[in-house]
């Protein structure tokens, strides 16, 4: 099997030692925008820990994801002051909008659709980030004009 040279190149700043494992899966996330199988197998090869090890962690930690991240992507804050201020309403918004459940990527990967615990802009609620931009004051109306004319989210 022939190797990735991006793969290649984040496991060169390493020495493959378990106790990198975390860490190794960070980087592959960060270089191709989730964890692949062929990624953890890679990292599982690399560190010599067993492949359903690096499964088990990768699944068990909220901040890997293992289906690609739309090239824009919304994240619905549903901490407890946007909860109380529509979040729910504003997530089947998008969903409607998208035509994607959230925790998932439409088919052209143009757009992803996750809820989050909380982005830290509580005064601002309810909010939503897209491409790490914060909208605030959202309502379920406002969702297309996150969109614009053009159909591509805020940047």
């Amino acid at each position: 099997m022939q190797s990735d040279p991006r793969l290649e190149a984040i496991f060169s700043s390493f020495d493959g030692c378990r106790e990198e494992l975390i860490l190794l899966l960070q980087r592959v996330q960060e270089e191709f925008g989730y964890l692949s199988d062929a990624g953890m197998e890679a990292v599982a090869r690399f560190t010599g820990v067993p492949e359903g090890t690096v499964f088990g962690i990768a699944t068990f930690y909220a901040q890997f994801r293992f289906t690609p991240v739309g090239r824009n992507h919304v994240a619905v804050c549903r901490g407890t002051a946007c909860h109380v201020r529509g979040a729910r309403c504003i997530l089947e918004a998008f969903e409607q909008h998208l035509g994607i459940k959230q925790g998932q990527t439409t088919p052209d990967r143009e757009y992803s659709l996750e809820t989050v615990a909380c982005i830290g802009a509580c005064g601002l609620s309810p909010c939503v980030m897209t491409n790490k931009k914060v909208q605030a004051k959202m309502t379920p109306g406002k969702v297309a004009e996150v969109f614009g004319r053009n159909g591509s989210a805020a940047k």
